[in-house]
């Protein structure tokens, strides 16, 4: 194996694991006012258990991993079992197999809005090329990170396709497939060696292009909405810049708030995954998905062996060795495509 692939390697189990950190710090304070989130907590750093009665969380252990992470493995496997081209048919079915787990679990409320319209569609007959079409949620960008692991960043316009055709089935349309380009375009340029700063601007240009797909729906545009998050809390103290988020960015599971929040959660943590968490633990509302997404993208531009071992080591519900070999299956595909000619190299 070369230096190469073993540092993209790197980063690509930055990226996955990262997005769980994230996920799992904020699997408490989902839904909650950041306010509460202090009278219950305190300052989150650190795994907690969600209290007694939390609408969706309760009962779960301290760092365990919700649908963010479960779903974003879930598509991994599916992108590299499909191969050059997307299997539909395979991401439905295992998306529905998918559903039925999390039913027995008890967990039904885990599942996002679009992704629930969708299935249900789907269950009822509609295709799946049709079920999207409504879906504007943050669903299909928390758990792209596996589409930027596998795809160079250029050609942007094969690469935004990518991103649209995964997102298809349950988040067709144009704010959902902007917000999934915009992360998965950050994890692309992190596993190419790029910091988060490059990583930002390459999520801007991938955003724009993405605006352009789908089932236009109405709502701010996701490549501006990212540039003023970020430029609103650069230099601010963590603090007010939680406040910012919160108050004019917005947390909610939108695409046009929790995307820019992601990225104004990079932009206070400059790029440190394990903060990028705690802040967005703390920010209120969606939290999980948000830390998911911030502390993925972070960790594909860091890497993994600058990740917090004795945190990872504390996670709950991921087998570390399914996340190594799907990140080592992703990367060779990026490398298969890049010395295929298929897409430009970078």
């Amino acid at each position: 194996m070369s230096d190469a692939t073993s540092k993209a390697i790197d980063r690509a189990m930055g990226a996955l694991v990262g997005g769980a950190l994230g996920d799992a710090l904020g699997m408490p304070t989902q839904l909650l006012s950041p306010v509460r989130i202090a009278e219950l907590h305190g300052h989150v750093e650190d795994f907690i258990e969600p209290f007694a009665d939390h609408p969706v969380s309760k009962g779960l252990a301290a760092g365990t991993i919700t649908d963010d992470t479960e779903q974003a493995l879930l598509l991994g496997r599916i992108l590299v079992e499909s191969g050059d081209r997307f299997d539909h048919a395979r991401w439905v079915n295992a998306l529905l197999d998918w559903e039925r787990e999390v039913k027995a679990r008890g967990s039904y409320d885990l599942l996002g809005p679009s992704t629930k319209r969708a299935i249900d569609a789907i269950n009822n007959g509609v295709p799946a090329e049709e079920a999207g079409r409504s879906g504007d949620t943050n669903g299909a960008a928390m758990r792209i990170g596996p589409v930027g692991i596998m795809m160079p960043l250029e050609p942007l316009e094969a690469f935004v396709a990518k991103v649209a055709e995964t997102c298809r089935a349950t988040h067709n349309t144009s704010i959902a497939i902007a917000s999934a380009a915009a992360v998965a375009a950050a994890v692309s340029r992190g596993i190419a060696g790029g910091g988060w700063r490059d990583a930002s601007a390459s999520a801007v240009a991938a955003a724009r292009r993405g605006a352009t797909l789908g089932h236009w729906v109405t709502g701010g545009d996701i490549a501006a909405r990212i540039v003023w998050a970020q430029d609103i809390v650069r230099g601010k103290a963590i603090r007010d810049a939680i406040r910012l988020i919160t108050d004019l960015v917005g947390t909610g599971v939108a695409s046009q708030e929790s995307v820019p929040a992601a990225f104004a959660v990079l932009e206070v943590a400059r790029g440190d995954p394990w903060q990028a968490a705690i802040i967005s633990a703390n920010i209120g509302g969606d939290t999980d998905t948000i830390g998911a997404i911030a502390a993925g993208m972070a960790g594909a531009c860091s890497g993994f062996s600058r990740l917090p071992q004795q945190h990872i080591a504390r996670l709950v519900g991921l087998d570390m060795s399914e996340v190594r070999a799907l990140a080592a299956d992703l990367v060779a595909a990026r490398v298969a495509k890049i010395g295929s000619g298929k897409d430009a190299a970078e």
